[in-house]
Formats: structure tokens, C-alpha cells, sequence
């Protein structure tokens, strides 16, 4: 995948996007969720190894769980393989315990730097620890608004790809970062990608459950042009 700058972690090939996303779809159905590398090479039309090391990537970032099929019948029974979404029975364990530590070390740049303390409660704050440093493993540069509760991820390392890439591209993203937020544990969801007029603008919205909750009502979904002052509270490590 063709891109404006340095890509690492999960989304660091069109491939793994696309291994994500079946993934994503998988786990959403109400058939099934769990998919093989049959399945897998099937839909992408990638050979079993390259597959293999795709998943074998994504399970050491925590973002795929394998598990072994339960068989009735006589035969080796299959590796089947899952998005870890941080929701009950989709927890990764290595995504956990980097939740932790990215908590332990926001905490520790805190009592460092008391002045970057954000008002947000001690969930959200580490949920945006564990969404930072999950960020920048994926080549992006976060920059939070704790007021407005937004991610400018501009300029997008991969505004120099391909325009229908985007669409599944955003998705997946969107959804590991509703992962992240799940496996730290707290109010916050991630709620959508805001249009942009350029492509190399990237800003997303996340939304606070719990005062949606105190109010009573849902609040509406954004969709509006990013705001290009890139200020906000620092999190994580740099």
C-alpha cells in the first residue's frame, strides 16, 4: 500500500487490511465468527504462507486471537482466527497487558508533567494512553482535543494511496481503535472518521457513553469538516 509516510503495525500492508477486515465482518455476523486460512486465501486470493505470516503478525500485536476448532468428527482439528475487538470472549491478552503498560507509563509522564493532565475521569484517561501509543506504532502522530473528544491524525500516512483503498482502510482503522479502547476499559468509543476535504487530513471522533447516559439522549453523529489547529493534551509517551 502506497503511502505519505511511514506505516508500521497492523495497518502496515493492504493485505493485513484486508485480513482485518473479513475479520471485522466475521465477528459482526450472526453466523459465525471465526474465519480459517483456508477462508482467509480464499477471499484474498493469498497463498496460505504469506496469510500465515500476516495472522502470526496481528496475534503478536494483539489484534487476532486464534483458537482451536472443536471437532465431532475424526481429523486434525483447525486454527480458527478472530478479531480481538476488547469485547467479552474477543479479548487478546497481549492487547491487555499493553493497555497496562501504556497506563503505567502515562502515569508516570503525569507525575512528571502534572500541567498535561486532562479533566477527563481516570478510565479515559488511560483508554487514550492505550489509543496513543496504538497510534503511533501505526505511524501516526495523534494529536487529542480532551474537550472536543478528537484524534487529528493529520497528515495521514496514507494519503498517497490508492482512493478505493480508503474506504475499507478507514473502517478497519476505525475498528481498532474501538478495540484499543475496549481492552483499556472506560467511557469512551470510538465513533467515526470525519470527512475531510483533503485526503490528507485525518481526524476521528470519539464520544463519551457516559454523558450521553446523564443527558438522557444519543448524542449526533459528527461529520464535519477537521479544524486544522492542531492543539490538545499530551498522552502516552513520546
Amino acid at each position: 500500500m502506497a503511502n505519505g509516510g511511514p506505516v508500521c503495525g497492523p495497518i502496515s500492508s493492504y493485505s493485513r487490511v484486508q485480513i482485518l477486515h473479513l475479520l471485522f465482518e466475521a465477528g459482526s455476523s450472526q453466523t459465525r465468527g471465526e474465519l480459517s486460512i483456508t477462508e482467509l486465501c480464499e477471499a484474498t486470493g493469498l497463498h496460505p504462507n504469506t496469510v500465515r505470516e500476516h495472522l502470526g503478525r496481528l496475534i503478536e500485536g494483539g489484534y487476532v486471537i486464534p483458537t482451536i476448532e472443536h471437532r465431532t468428527t475424526r481429523g486434525r482439528p483447525r486454527t480458527l482466527y478472530s478479531a480481538a475487538t476488547g469485547a467479552p470472549g474477543a479479548s487478546s491478552p497481549v492487547a491487555r497487558d499493553k493497555a497496562k503498560a501504556a497506563a503505567r507509563r502515562g502515569d508516570l509522564m503525569r507525575s512528571m508533567l502534572p500541567d498535561v493532565a486532562s479533566g477527563l475521569g481516570r478510565d479515559a484517561t488511560y483508554q487514550l494512553d492505550a489509543l496513543v501509543e496504538h497510534l503511533e506504532e501505526s505511524g501516526f502522530e495523534p494529536v487529542l482535543d480532551d474537550q472536543r473528544l478528537t484524534v487529528d491524525l493529520s497528515p495521514c500516512p496514507h494519503a498517497a494511496g490508492r482512493s478505493e483503498d480508503r474506504p475499507m482502510l478507514c473502517r478497519v482503522h476505525l475498528e481498532l481503535m474501538q478495540g484499543v479502547l475496549n481492552e483499556a476499559g472506560g467511557p469512551l468509543e470510538a465513533e467515526c472518521v470525519r470527512d475531510a476535504v483533503l485526503a490528507s487530513d485525518c481526524t476521528v471522533q470519539l464520544r463519551d457513553t457516559t454523558a450521553s447516559l446523564i443527558e438522557g439522549t444519543e448524542p449526533p453523529r459528527h461529520r464535519t469538516t477537521p479544524q486544522h489547529h492542531r492543539t490538545g493534551v499530551a498522552h502516552g509517551m513520546a
